[in-house]
């Protein structure tokens, strides 16, 4: 059987990363926990990512990701017209982020430290996300089914129009009664500026 160290992957680290944050916070959790989680060595843990920097940056990424992918799949649901996308999509993003901050609560609150940490990865994340919705629009304006003469520039306005439903400083709210309603009329105002 070979060695731990030589079968120690980056997912592995990873992985054992958001469970020792989950543990002991952003504050406590260090890169000598991951290694005594993994049962290696933390010169292990520095070959694959070089500073604890570097590996809070990856795990917040692949946290960010999980979402990402899965908004994507809305976006290859070409089968689907742009306004049922559209709001799926958003639908899924709201979903997403609320199931994070009430499933998981103290890893939530450990996520929201280190995205105010990694603002690149955030960008990047923001990024694609305003990408997808760009091209949901620009599918639906090609067809007729939207009126926007930039679909880029619609794209980010419907991004920061709905940020009280995705933007993590908003959480506590995402609970309160009503707040499913209030989602849906802001989503069909959207739609209706959009057509």
């Amino acid at each position: 059987m070979a060695p731990t160290s030589e079968t120690l992957t980056a997912e592995r680290i990873l992985e054992a990363t958001e469970e020792v944050l989950r543990r002991h916070g952003p504050a406590k959790a260090t890169v000598v926990d991951v290694a005594r989680a993994l049962g290696v060595s933390h010169g292990s843990v520095y070959r694959h990512f070089r500073t604890k920097a570097a590996l809070r940056e990856a795990v917040t990424k692949r946290w960010l990701d999980r979402t990402s992918e899965k908004l994507a799949r809305i976006v290859e649901a070409t089968d689907r017209d742009p306004v049922t996308r559209l709001r799926d999509w958003l639908t899924a993003l709201f979903d997403a982020k609320r199931h994070k901050a009430g499933d998981d609560p103290e890893l939530f609150a450990t996520y929201t430290v280190l995205t105010d940490e990694n603002g690149s990865v955030v960008g990047e994340h923001i990024a694609e996300l305003t990408a997808q919705l760009t091209r949901i629009i620009t599918e639906g304006a090609g067809s007729g089914t939207f009126a926007v003469p930039d679909p880029a520039v619609a794209a980010r306005a419907v991004f920061q129009a709905t940020g009280r439903f995705h933007d993590p400083c908003h959480a506590r709210e995402w609970t309160q009664p009503g707040v499913g309603e209030e989602f849906t009329a802001l989503v069909d105002l959207l739609v209706r500026g959009l057509s």
